[in-house]
């Protein structure tokens, strides 16, 4: 039973802590959508996406105004368009088309941003595959809602370093593209290992082949709420602190149950599942790096940053498996930089470095997420950077992702705006060693040894 403490407890989470359900997001099957025709797929595609989403926007809404819940966004997640277009399109230009087809399609619907422009390549990239990775600059220069992903390994097939070589350029490009905007494109490309099926966050959303025809996803986030749970408990014991996180996530997750529950209702689509990340924004009081100073570091990337975050994450998923049967996703603690004001100012005084990043990704639930950095960055070295943390993923059993942003035109001191959710950050100092020789050696890392087992 719901108690009237509950309730009201629930409301100061809302109206004081930033508490929200961060996105509900539609996950459609587009596989019926392929064809001969490049033109017959992009109408198909249009057709089906209004369709099944048409009424997303509407009944978001509806919920968050009769629930008092915020929703923030409003998503779409679809099949690896690798898979799709892979009849029809012959070059480059013809995966734009459809690009253009889905951006049109987000607009009419009236979503946020639509994932799914995809390649799974962890193993060896198909003529679509690659026809789709050289298409992702144009791409996401010529749309506003369209984001990308391309997954690179996983811990089952080892690291596809031939893939790791090509996105290193792809990014560099995808930069250029979008100069005139600070390299934002960047910003909705993500370069993966062990992408999760049923991911509701961008920008590494995509429809997984194994699920259904169409699909509820929820993400649910909530850092001010734990950040404020932990400062009633400051020098308690880590039993304390651990229980109470626990308990801040189960209140958390059962927000975002509810919301799914109903908008899987009112919709007719089955309900997939909840992912509980604390998601940062650039608000005040709605910051991962918050947290782990009320733990007890000073700033994030300071010793014992990564042992607070690895506490923090395990607590929030425990707590998130015990509120709903069906968590999934990522489900954990995200480190973006630009979209975490207690990053940015770690990062902005020295704290926090792009290799105490990558020790932190061991631990949390996605990898190196919106950083930026010199735009002279060669694109071997972001090359370098996307198999170390995929290195991470496929020796951990974990998602790892890079989603780094090569700021054209700017260098190590600069700071760059990209507004909104997406926040602002400073451009952060890159080895300047390289790894050439490495990179360019072809074929790929073979998987781990603690893969086999079956």
């Amino acid at each position: 039973m719901i108690n009237i403490n509950e309730v009201t407890e629930t409301n100061q989470m809302i109206e004081k802590e930033n508490l929200d359900v961060r996105t509900i997001t539609v996950g459609i099957n587009l596989l019926d959508c392929a064809s001969d025709s490049v033109g017959e797929v992009c109408s198909k595609i249009k057709s089906k996406i209004v369709n099944v989403a048409g009424k997303l926007a509407e009944t978001a809404g509806n919920i968050s105004m009769e629930y008092g819940i915020p929703i923030v966004n409003k998503r779409i997640s679809i099949t690896p368009i690798s898979l799709v277009g892979a009849s029809a399109c012959r070059k480059a230009e013809d995966y734009v088309k459809i690009a253009r087809a889905l951006d049109e399609a987000a607009a009419e619907v009236g979503v946020n941003f639509l994932g799914g422009y995809s390649a799974i390549v962890s193993k060896g990239m198909t003529e679509s595959d690659k026809l789709l990775i050289e298409s992702i600059p144009e791409a996401l220069a010529c749309t506003e809602r369209v984001c990308s992903s391309v997954n690179v390994g996983s811990t089952k097939t080892g690291i596809n370093m031939d893939a790791v070589r090509m996105m290193g350029r792809i990014v560099k490009e995808t930069a250029l593209a979008t100069r005139d905007r600070d390299s934002l494109g960047c910003a909705k490309l993500v370069v993966l290992c062990n992408a999760p099926d049923d991911n509701p966050f961008m920008a590494g959303a995509f429809h997984g082949v194994t699920e259904t025809d169409a699909i509820i996803n929820v993400g649910v986030s909530g850092p001010g709420v734990v950040k404020y749970a932990l400062e009633s408990v400051r020098g308690a014991s880590f039993e304390v602190l651990c229980e109470t996180i626990k308990k801040t996530a189960f209140k958390i997750t059962r927000v975002g149950q509810l919301v799914a529950q109903e908008a899987s209702r009112r919709l007719g689509i089955p309900f997939g599942i909840i992912d509980l990340s604390l998601a940062p924004t650039p608000a005040i009081g709605d910051s991962v790096a918050d947290i782990l100073h009320e733990i007890g570091v000073e700033k994030a990337g300071a010793p014992g940053t990564t042992a607070a975050l690895a506490l923090l994450n395990d607590q929030v998923k425990k707590g998130g498996i015990m509120a709903s049967s069906y968590v999934g996703g990522l489900s954990g603690a995200f480190i973006p930089v630009s979209e975490d004001q207690g990053m940015i100012e770690a990062a902005e005084c020295g704290a926090l470095t792009i290799e105490k990043l990558e020790a932190m990704t061991c631990v949390c639930s996605v990898g190196l997420d919106m950083i930026a950095i010199p735009g002279d960055t060669p694109d071997s070295t972001i090359s370098g950077i996307i198999a170390d943390e995929a290195a991470i993923g496929m020796i951990n059993q974990k998602t790892t992702a890079v989603r780094i942003i090569p700021v054209i035109g700017k260098t190590v001191g600069d700071s760059v705006e990209f507004g909104g959710l997406l926040g602002h950050a400073p451009v952060m100092p890159v080895n300047k060693f390289g790894c050439e020789d490495f990179i360019s050696r072809e074929g790929r890392i073979p998987a781990p040894v603690h893969s086999f087992k079956n």
